[in-house]
């Protein structure tokens, strides 16, 4: 899944600004006063020149040694209250966009977690990466500098006009009479930014997404000596981004001079217009002055504003990914209400149909039974369903047809919590986190002890190694157990499943090579593991398939045969072929 530029040909989107600003509810009151600080603010800002043309034309004119006194420190206060209530403003704004950006990120996160497997399938993990940083990020920026700032600069300019035409409107016609330029080059602008803000986003989550990628494989990589093809299509991912950012800088770089020129026209035609009026004693010398630092203040506003406004546009391209994300109908359906404290693991699957893809079916109409405390073995070709079986019954995925069913009461029934809780999984390949031995044992629950573990190292045989290591428990494992040998991390994995004592333990076993000492290790771990326990097995290894109640094999999505090792090789059919084929070179061994 990845997200194109879309260009809405709207200013912003009304509906995508209302369903951010569900995320303000919880800090309205700080909104508000966010709103009455920017009251408050281009209030100030714009009263400044008035008092100021006050007085020149009252008190500097007219000698009045008391009254200027008195006028400075008017505006020596109001100056410093100005500088307060710029002061809280920038705070509370950036405040309020931080606290709201960490709800939307926990929101976000929280709904990653509940996704269906499915989707993580088609949706690159860069790409996620994009949307719960950067893009949630640049949320901060729509408080903290884009819609209060853009507001705030919007209510100067209503005060500042107010002023103005208050004091001469004849001159304030004159002083806007380069406005509606600038209002055209600012929509130009805007409009040329917005389509490079979309691009540059897209741009970000394209680099994410292959620098994640490829540093995650990068043994591959190197491998296969494709450092330098790599380096070649990273080169290509980076010049679109760059070329999405000059031009982004491509107009900044006309705008602002543009503008600059505007500005300076309009404080031209001001400043002549003025000074004949002052020449004629027909306008104030208080009152030029006052123009001129309106007129200032007026069009950097403006000029500010399309900043602003890009900043929120920022924000909804933003929030539009963001809410396209929160708006995924893939979650996985938890409306179950059954939890038990314990299960029997009695499993039946009845007439399972499954696909990844519509109408592309992985299993056929697949039925089995499993009673508690049994052991089933899946045997099968690449490709023939095996991992489809267990990733259903721990409801990684929801079959399209049929019903699986634990001890009485169908798989939807369960609360899906307490259902993974009674199941452990134990996969080909295992996934270690940052941290220690002690944290990926436990996964962050405090429930577990450091008693527990070690009693589950015991039972599945990996005390000694976990010993060995600098630190036991505490020992720190990089990213993916980098530090750890292929065997280490398949110990690791029992440990993990044991230590929540499942009634159902579902294994797929690993078949890469280990050396002798750590293969009976870890046949041992997969024994003590599957003991008292139904046990559901993608089974590799010779001595697990023989020890099973059940192999199932399976073909191509169908339930080919059933039965233990000796029924099957007496029946002399597909599991027999398959056994010659595969398992004898082992025997010879």
């Amino acid at each position: 899944m990845e997200d194109k530029p879309k260009n809405t040909g709207k200013a912003f989107d009304s509906d995508v600004l209302k369903r951010l600003f569900t995320f303000v509810k919880p800090y309205i009151r700080i909104f508000y006063f966010i709103i009455f600080l920017t009251f408050a603010s281009a209030i100030l800002g714009a009263l400044r020149p008035f008092l100021i043309q006050y007085t020149v034309d009252h008190e500097i004119l007219n000698n009045d040694w008391d009254g200027l006194n008195r006028m400075f420190v008017i505006l020596g206060v109001l100056l410093v209250l100005h500088a307060i209530v710029q002061y809280l403003h920038t705070y509370f704004a950036g405040w309020l966009g931080q606290n709201v950006v960490r709800d939307i990120r926990i929101k976000l996160y929280r709904h990653i977690l509940d996704l269906r497997l499915k989707f993580f399938d088609r949706t690159p993990i860069g790409t996620l990466v994009t949307r719960n940083v950067s893009d949630v990020e640049t949320l901060s920026d729509v408080f903290s500098e884009g819609l209060a700032a853009m507001i705030g600069d919007i209510l100067q300019l209503v005060f500042i006009l107010g002023f103005m035409f208050y004091i001469d409107w004849e001159m304030t016609l004159v002083s806007l009479s380069t406005f509606p330029i600038m209002i055209i080059s600012t929509y130009i602008f805007k409009e040329k930014i917005k389509g490079t803000f979309q691009e540059v986003r897209t741009a970000v989550a394209r680099l994410n997404s292959f620098v994640q990628e490829h540093i995650t494989g990068m043994s591959i990589v190197q491998i296969f000596n494709n450092e330098d093809r790599e380096m070649d299509k990273f080169k290509a991912i980076n010049k679109e981004h760059t070329r999405a950012n000059i031009r982004s800088v491509l107009y900044y770089s006309i705008y602002y001079p543009v503008a600059e020129i505007i500005g300076a026209a309009g404080l031209g035609l001001l400043v002549w217009y003025g000074a004949h009026g002052v020449i004629e004693n027909e306008t104030s010398l208080g009152t030029l002055m006052a123009f001129i630092l309106y007129i200032q203040m007026f069009f950097r506003p403006i000029r500010m504003i399309a900043d602003r406004f890009n900043t929120l546009q920022l924000g909804v391209v933003s929030t539009e990914r963001l809410m396209r994300l929160l708006d995924s109908k893939e979650l996985i359906a938890d409306n179950g209400t059954y939890a038990p404290e314990k299960i029997k693991g009695n499993v039946s699957f009845r007439n399972v149909w499954f696909a990844y893809q519509e109408e592309e079916w992985v299993l056929r109409d697949i039925s089995f039974e499993v009673k508690a405390g049994q052991s089933i073995a899946f045997v099968g070709a690449t490709g023939a369903g095996k991992t489809s079986v267990i990733n259903l019954l721990n409801r990684f995925y929801d079959i399209n047809k049929g019903h699986i069913i634990i001890d009485g009461h169908d798989l939807q029934e369960y609360d899906l919590s307490v259902l993974r809780h009674h199941i452990g999984v134990v996969l080909q390949d295992v996934f270690l986190f940052s941290g220690s031995i002690a944290d990926n044992i436990t996964l962050g629950n405090k429930a577990i002890t450091a008693e527990q573990i070690w009693e589950a190292a015991d039972m599945v045989g990996a005390r000694k190694f976990i010993e060995r290591l600098p630190g036991g428990l505490n020992y720190p494992v990089m990213e993916r157990g980098a530090t750890l040998s292929v065997g280490q991390r398949q110990l690791i994995s029992f440990v993990r499943a044991m230590v929540y004592n499942p009634e159902v333990i579902i294994l797929d076993e690993a078949t890469s090579s280990v050396d002798s000492e750590t293969e009976e290790l870890i046949q041992f771990a997969i024994d003590r593991l599957m003991h008292g326990r139904t046990s559901i097995v993608i089974a590799h290894r010779l001595s697990t398939i023989q020890k099973a109640d059940k192999i199932i094999v399976l073909d191509k999505g169908e339930l080919k045969e059933i039965g233990n090792h000796e029924e099957l090789l007496e029946h002399d059919g597909y599991y027999a072929q398959l056994y010659k084929m595969q398992y004898k070179n082992m025997i010879d061994l």
